[in-house]
């Protein structure tokens, strides 16, 4: 037999309408756990249950519904989110006797929001309605110009039977045109239950969600950042060592204490994956059938995977509220962090928990609120709130915004997988639309802007300053901080450079045509200095000769910093000619003599001590000579 295929199905409905009993009388299992729950005969929290079904295709793999029950009384809305975050179907119930009510309306409402597209209705208690046809009808009128406008219906009875086979063959066919939960290599499992066994000790469960987890992995608690490990997991009730997307899933996790390390909300992971943030950016919609606006500044609660936070909305465009059937660029500013990915859906609900308001994507899930209506800002949002699963926009529209990201750190929260996002690049690139540079990747009109800055810029200080050889490399990567914001793309950006008209020379780079001159005010000083120097090549006046007047001092430091002329102290200047000419003549008289102390060398080259020392020094950092004692000798 084939393995099994696991999926999530969440019930939704209106309090009182029979989800519960109708999930025990299919599975066998009471999803209502808690005391009050029995006492009072309502669901309050979330119950889970798990379905096994048959598939209608001849000998394929059978599939294993992970059920989570939801509320239907409107003060546990809260908890019903919690449990619909991650669901491949939805199991929508309405009673025969009473119709569609204020929750079916909400549940449905939050369906929508948080994308599903494939439910199943049960028409429930249909015993007690004299007319089934007339019940069908309303149901499907309710879901008329809905994403669930075509969910079959399926007439049920517990207290009989009736329509529960039907039941379980219309979910094995609605499950069997359903696609795989999505693998894309970054596992995460919204908390919605957590407790302590004896001997055991701390256990999550969730709907494990975008890859897969291990017995013996190491992961942290978002949004705390505690680590754990696994050490062991349960699907189904089942030992396993693998669990994958789509299934109901339990971790031990070791090194936590229950209450105060974890808690429904929070979200086990992977650290590569990032931390939590305080400000998503996202497209906030309010549906076409909710009866209220949402104004700029509301306070309300972000419900997000298993938890809610608080938050302000801030509009980006300057509007004063979003009217029903609207949809705007909106900041989410988190009153806590919380940790979520570009592309997952949230609910908006008013900060009293009485109504829900709207749905939002999140397209920015660590966005600041600095630069709030940036314009580079606003047109990523704008961009990836058009095509919010096409990984191409949202690499474009990244790069475009920031100039540059660094590849292995691209998308990384994001429901993009690793191959999805090579793929991209390789594209965008093929396509001239980025640069890659090492890993750092560059928006291509980011990356021409900043070249034909940096051209400008050394053309522009040759101009200005033709006696400098050329333009520090510390100077460029200032002016172009902006453009190429990571060192890699700087430095590819010189090597790119350097590939055709300049050349860099030491912590420098110029023009290969350029030489650099003294300017037209300098260069009788330069004259004068080049005649000083020429003049007695091996014994040339001290610098205080030298530089009597600033410009003098001027066009000393252009022959220094050109190379035409050496410092070997202070005091002591010579050209570079003459410094080759005395280390040759230094070579000659030390093979042909033997060692040579200072006053040897200075009789042959008709200098000074005060001008021969500094040069044998000199001589002996380049490696020509080496001092023994009060000798010179050759090195080599």
């Amino acid at each position: 037999m084939s393995a099994v295929q696991h999926f999530i199905l969440a019930t939704a409905g209106h309090v009182d309408h029979g989800k519960s009993a109708l999930v025990k009388a299919l599975t066998g299992t009471d999803p209502d756990r808690l005391p009050e729950e029995k006492a009072r005969g309502i669901t309050i929290d979330l119950g889970f249950a798990h379905l096994k079904l048959s598939s209608p295709a001849p000998n394929p793999a059978p599939f294993m519904l992970g059920i989570v029950d939801v509320p239907g009384h409107e003060d546990f809305v809260k908890n019903m989110v919690a449990g619909v975050g991650s669901v491949d179907l939805a199991l929508l119930v309405v009673a025969a006797d009473d119709g569609w009510m204020p929750q079916t309306e909400e549940h449905l409402e939050i369906l929508t929001y948080l994308g599903v597209r494939h439910a199943v209705v049960a028409l429930t208690k249909i015993d007690l309605t004299q007319d089934e046809q007339a019940a069908i009808a309303a149901i499907r009128a309710k879901l008329a110009e809905t994403p669930l406008a075509d969910a079959p219906i399926v007439p049920t009875s517990i207290v009989s039977g009736r329509g529960l086979d039907d039941l379980k063959a219309t979910l094995a066919k609605v499950v069997a045109g359903l696609p795989q939960p999505r693998d894309f290599g970054k596992p995460r499992l919204p908390v919605d239950r957590v407790f302590t066994l004896q001997g055991i000790g701390t256990v999550v469960t969730g709907t494990l969600t975008g890859g897969a987890l291990r017995r013996g992995q190491n992961v942290i608690i978002q949004p705390s950042g505690k680590a754990a490990r696994i050490r062991n997991m349960q699907c189904a009730n089942s030992n396993v060592e693998v669990s994958g997307p789509g299934t109901r899933t339990a971790l031990n996790l070791s090194d936590l204490a229950a209450v105060e390390d974890v808690s429904r909300g929070n979200v086990v992971t992977l650290r590569e994956f990032g931390g939590p943030s305080n400000t998503f950016d996202a497209l906030v919609q309010i549906s076409p059938r909710a009866n209220r606006s949402l104004k700029d500044g509301t306070r309300v609660r972000v419900h997000y995977g298993s938890g809610n936070v608080v938050a302000r909305v801030a509009f980006f465009e300057k509007k004063e509220e979003l009217a029903t059937g609207e949809s705007a660029l909106a900041q989410l500013r988190l009153e806590s962090p919380a940790f979520a990915f570009a592309g997952d859906r949230c609910i908006l609900r008013d900060w009293a928990e009485q109504n829900t308001l709207a749905g939002a994507t999140v397209l920015d899930p660590d966005s600041r609120r600095r630069g709030f209506r940036d314009p580079a800002r606003l047109e990523c949002l704008r961009r990836r709130a058009q095509a919010p699963d096409d990984v191409s926009v949202f690499l474009a529209s990244l790069l475009a915004r920031d100039g540059a990201a660094r590849k292995s750190e691209l998308l990384m929260k994001s429901r993009f997988s690793d191959q999805e996002i090579a793929t991209a690049v390789a594209r965008l690139a093929q396509e001239g639309k980025i640069v890659l540079a090492g890993d750092i990747l560059i928006d291509a009109q980011r990356w021409g802007a900043a070249r034909q800055r940096a051209v400008a810029t050394i053309d522009e200080r040759h101009r200005k300053r033709p006696e400098q050889v050329g333009l520090p490399l510390a100077e460029l990567r200032t002016v172009l901080r902006h453009e190429l914001p990571h060192d890699e793309s700087f430095d590819a950006l010189i090597a790119d450079l350097c590939k055709e008209d300049f050349v860099r020379t030491g912590a420098e780079i110029r023009r290969r045509a350029h030489s650099p001159a003294l300017p037209a005010g300098l260069q009788s000083a330069g004259a004068k200095l080049r005649a000083a120097l020429v003049a007695k090549p091996f014994d040339p006046p001290s610098r205080s000769h030298l530089v009597s007047d600033t410009a003098s001092q001027q066009a000393l430091r252009f022959l220094i910093h050109t190379g035409e002329a050496i410092e070997l102290s202070e005091d002591v200047v010579m050209t570079a000619e003459n410094v080759a000419r005395a280390a040759a003549l230094i070579r000659q008289f030390i093979r042909a003599h033997g060692p040579a102390t200072v006053s040897d060398l200075r009789q042959a080259l008709g200098s000074s001590r005060r001008v021969v020392v500094p040069l044998l020094e000199r001589l002996d950092r380049d490696g020509v000579t080496s001092r023994q004692g009060e000798k010179r000798v050759l090195r080599g």
